[in-house]
């Protein structure tokens, strides 16, 4: 197998981002490959912009899954590629052209060397936002499809190439976005006692919500609550009418997550009696932790260690979410940190993986997944 063919394909697709559910010219180039290969053994369906390749198996008992999710973020690319993306204001800037290339790579040697059981490859939209894997998860096709075990992998800027970072149990947070809106009564900023001002009621509502964590949070427990923008106001001498506060909640628990949207909703309906404004809470786009299948895990980590090229590391637990937990929550399987040694860490402008991780990981899985597949008499 040509590994540089798939580094290729990965500068392809680094050059057309697209967003969740907007990932057009995505699924059409993932689909000329796929239907470049092979067809005896495949069956391809799509869903909404993702794809769904089911691999037959030459005598299945049960089905393995790999989920590579596909698309961008809404980002301006500083990385001076020459394959930097075309798309103004967009860029994979999360390693999801890695785990394209990656995904089309263990797809095209089992399209030419089947295993005894099934294959189902997910090419997963809108990870990053509204949140591709819930729905993906409740259509008919996976349904019909559903794997017994499912693996996917996320790449990880801070190990080197040729190494991999997993753990047994909790692996990433519950994650959930935070939108709060506050509408008060704008005016002159010469007559303030004529106005109920929202930059003063989303400053308080900041410190506020700080409190949360440190009050109301087991010590022993994890959580954050990061609020990243402030909008309001329109010029400096009006009062502002409304004021936006966004952020994100990230917890190790579902239990301390609804403990802290509780008390969210609480000190935001105390703003609003204070300050006498109107508020509304958007939590947008929710994800379910990352939970790792213990046996599963275990069994991965055994067999990776075995292999000479591979460095396994037993990493920590992370505030990070991904909406592969909800099919980790469906489906027994686990996902690793895959080493691609990037100076610029995810989401940043200038994340530069190194390609050489896109072999590595080609070869690892492929291996996992022969031996994962043979059928038991």
């Amino acid at each position: 197998m040509d590994i540089s063919q798939f580094a290729a394909l990965r500068r392809e697709l680094h050059k057309i981002p697209e967003l969740g559910f907007q990932e057009v010219k995505t699924q059409a180039f993932l689909l000329r490959y796929i239907e470049s290969l092979p067809q005896e053994h495949l069956e391809i369906k799509t869903w909404k912009t993702g794809i769904f390749v089911k691999v037959k198996g030459k005598k299945p008992t049960k089905t393995i899954g790999y989920r590579a999710d596909i698309d961008g973020l809404p980002i301006t690319e500083e990385t001076e590629y020459e394959f930097s993306s075309t798309h103004e204001g967009l860029m994979h800037a999360c390693g999801h052209d890695f785990h394209m290339s990656i995904g089309l790579g263990i797809l095209t040697h089992f399209a030419n060397h089947p295993i005894d059981d099934n294959l189902l490859f997910i090419f997963q939209p809108a990870e990053e936002g509204p949140g591709g894997a819930q729905p993906m998860l409740e259509s008919e096709i996976m349904k019909e499809w559903k794997p017994d075990q499912i693996v996917a992998l996320h790449i990880a800027p801070e190990y080197p190439v040729g190494s991999i970072a997993v753990k047994e149990g909790i692996l990433f947070a519950n994650t959930s976005e935070l939108f709060i809106d506050l509408k008060g009564k704008g005016g002159h900023a010469a007559y303030p006692h004529n106005t109920n001002d929202m930059v003063v009621a989303a400053c308080q509502l900041v410190s506020q919500l700080q409190t949360i964590v440190a009050r109301n949070v087991d010590p022993l427990d994890s959580a954050v609550i990061t609020v990243g923008k402030i909008t309001a106001g329109t010029v400096q001498n009006i009062i502002a009418e409304r004021a936006r506060i966004e952020g994100t909640i990230r917890t190790l628990s579902p239990e301390s997550m609804a403990r802290v949207k509780e008390r969210i909703e609480a000190i935001v309906k105390g703003v609003e009696v204070g300050y006498q404004c109107e508020t509304v809470i958007d939590y947008g786009c929710m994800y379910h932790q990352v939970y790792n299948n213990h046996d599963m895990t275990k069994e991965f980590m055994t067999f990776a260690r075995a292999q000479e090229e591979v460095e396994v590391i037993e990493c920590q637990k992370a505030m990070t979410g991904e909406d592969f937990g909800y099919m980790l929550k469906e489906i027994p399987g686990f996902m690793f940190w895959l080493g691609v040694n990037s100076p610029y860490g995810l989401h940043h402008s200038k994340l530069q993986p190194d390609e050489k991780a896109i072999e590595v990981a080609i070869s690892l899985i492929t291996r996992y997944f022969e031996m994962k597949g043979i059928a038991i008499e």
